[in-house]
Order: structure tokens, then C-alpha cells, then sequence
């Protein structure tokens, strides 16, 4: 009979190369503790690469970059699929991704559905935070993030630059989808957003 050892090898031999691994993807092929043990010894072994606790990687190899590992953010996206819960990107994981920060946070907040928690991923902190529905429903492309950023920022951080790309971005969205947005932003964020779109407004 093979052991569990060898069961979970060969398991992972069907995977993708950068695809992530599971302690919750071998059930029934062994008690928890047993499951763990494997990965880590897989993980010792070179088979695997340990991201954080209970996340592991099946590494891309590359023949001049060696191991290619997948970033904090494609880990995020990764546990969302495997837990069946939405997520979106707030703070200033949101600004960055709109490129109104060139600096890259070493914490990724975002808000889900699912359970509050954080994950250390080496140097970077994945935050999942728990809201409600109306935060989720956003649709904008941009308006979604715009929203979600400054109300994790706080109006108060945000400085004429930032001011000036904020209404770029808010002339490529979608006009009813940005009113639809809005809706769902705090008073003060909407005000905000309005008053910067009737700034650059030069019939209003």
C-alpha cells in the first residue's frame, strides 16, 4: 500500500508548475498532522517551496532566472479561489494598482467576504479584512478602487499629484457605473469624488 508520503508526491506531480499547494488539497489521503508533515518534508526535499504557513509552491524553473515564485498578490488571489471567497484590493495596495503610488506596499489589504485574517508571505503581509456586501458589490474599474483606497487612506493623505491622476482615471470610467459607486461610498468620499469631477468639469 503506498504511504502518504508517496500518495501526495505523485498528487503533485499532476500540478502546474507556479501553482500553489494545500494542506486542504490532500484530504482523505491522510490525518492533518500527517498532511503537514509531507508538505514539509516535500518542501525540504526541494519538491516544493514553503510561502507561509500551510502555503506551498510547486516553483517555476527557469533556465537563467532559476525559481520563479509567485508574488504576494497572485497568492491572495490563489486563496481566494481555494476558499470560494471574493476579495478586492483597498489602501494602498488600491493606489498602487491604480499607479498613483510608485511605491509597492509590503502590506496587501483587502477586503473579502470570507475570514479576517493575515498571512505572512517573506517580507510581505497579506491583510484579508471582512466587510460587507455593498463594499463588494463596487464595479467601477477604477471608481472600485478609487473608493476603496481613500476610504483605508483617509482623505488627508492624498496630495495634489494624487488629486490630478484621481481625475484622469475618473474621466475613463463609466459614467453610470460611477454614480452607481458613489452610492455605495461613505458621505464623505463621495463628496469628495464629486467635487473633484465638477472641478474639472468646465461647463459645471
Amino acid at each position: 500500500m503506498p504511504s502518504i508520503h508517496s500518495n501526495i508526491e505523485n498528487s503533485i506531480k499532476r500540478y502546474k508548475r507556479g501553482e500553489l499547494v494545500f494542506p486542504v488539497d490532500f484530504r482523505g489521503k491522510g490525518n492533518h498532522d500527517a498532511v503537514k508533515k509531507t508538505l514539509s518534508r516535500l518542501a525540504q526535499e526541494g519538491i516544493l517551496r514553503r510561502l507561509g504557513h500551510g502555503i506551498y509552491v510547486l516553483p517555476k524553473k527557469d533556465p537563467i532566472f532559476g525559481e520563479i515564485l509567485p508574488s504576494a498578490e497572485q497568492v491572495a488571489i490563489s486563496l481566494a479561489k481555494k476558499d470560494q471567497v471574493r476579495i478586492k484590493p483597498a489602501g494602498a495596495h488600491a493606489l498602487h494598482k491604480l499607479g498613483l503610488s510608485m511605491q509597492v506596499p509590503t502590506k496587501l489589504v483587502y477586503l473579502t467576504d470570507g475570514t479576517a485574517r493575515e498571512i505572512k508571505i517573506g517580507k510581505n503581509i497579506i491583510k484579508f479584512k471582512a466587510t460587507t456586501p455593498k463594499k463588494l458589490s463596487l464595479k467601477g474599474t477604477y471608481s472600485s478602487l478609487i473608493i476603496l483606497a481613500l476610504e483605508e487612506l483617509g482623505l488627508d493623505n492624498i496630495d495634489e499629484a494624487m488629486e490630478r491622476r484621481l481625475k484622469e482615471l475618473l474621466k475613463l470610467e463609466n459614467a453610470q457605473t460611477l454614480n452607481q459607486d458613489l452610492k455605495k461610498a461613505t458621505v464623505q468620499v463621495a463628496e469628495y469624488i464629486t467635487k473633484l469631477i465638477i472641478a474639472d468639469d468646465p461647463v459645471a
